[in-house]
């Protein structure tokens, strides 16, 4: 008597089923980098929006961070360059740096994000950066003056997308020889203490007789 076997076409089906797109969580350390990082732009764009709010009201109000001459919230505050969208610009900032804190967190909690996810916050990063070497410039050769608070939020800015940035190549989100994934595995600190150090430079040198003086 022959025996008939009967194809189990289920495990064939469960075969052609498409996986999931792959999510990644980030590391303790690069959760708490988002989170002080974030929660030092967001301090700063509050604070800047505080006084510009105090400036509309009053136009002889001086700032805590106008020191002197070149360290002069004051005068970044009431230039067009201030408000480069039609509004003040820390007010963006505050919406943006409020979310990489929440990233931050996230990740803190165990959350992992999908490779769009990722990059989406990476080119918003790069947006930030950009912006900031524009009102860099705008800073030190346009209106001559320089605000510690804009200054903490360069900063802050710079790190957070370089790591982000690293991050994204180390997980092969980003394409990148290997070379510079060996690169960035161990040595991703160099770019933005590089990229602080240039700025800094360019500040020293900008006010030199100010600083020498």
């Amino acid at each position: 008597m022959s025996k008939t076997t009967v194809k189990d076409v289920s495990t064939d089906q469960d075969d052609r089923t498409v996986a999931p797109p792959r999510t990644v969580g980030g590391s303790r350390a690069l959760a708490l980098l988002l989170v002080i990082t974030g929660a030092a732009g967001l301090l700063a764009a509050w604070v800047i929006t505080i006084d510009k709010f105090k400036l509309l009201e009053n136009p002889d109000f001086v700032p805590g961070c106008s020191l002197n001459p070149v360290v002069s919230c004051g005068n970044i505050m009431k230039s067009d360059q201030a408000s480069a969208f039609g509004f003040p610009n820390p007010m963006l900032g505050l919406v943006a740096y409020g979310i990489v804190v929440c990233v931050g967190v996230g990740l803190l909690t165990g959350a992992a994000f999908p490779r769009w996810y990722w990059l989406l916050l990476d080119a918003g990063m790069l947006f930030g950066v950009g912006f900031c070497t524009w009102l860099q410039f705008q800073s030190l050769y346009r209106i001559n003056s320089l605000c510690l608070w804009c200054c903490l939020a360069w900063v802050a800015t710079i790190i957070m997308f370089w790591y982000v940035t690293s991050f994204n190549v180390r997980n092969e989100f980003l394409p990148a020889p290997r070379w510079l994934k060996s690169f960035l595995a161990e040595f991703t600190w160099v770019l933005p203490l590089l990229h602080i150090g240039i700025i800094g430079m360019l500040i020293l040198t900008r006010w030199w007789d100010f600083w020498t003086s």
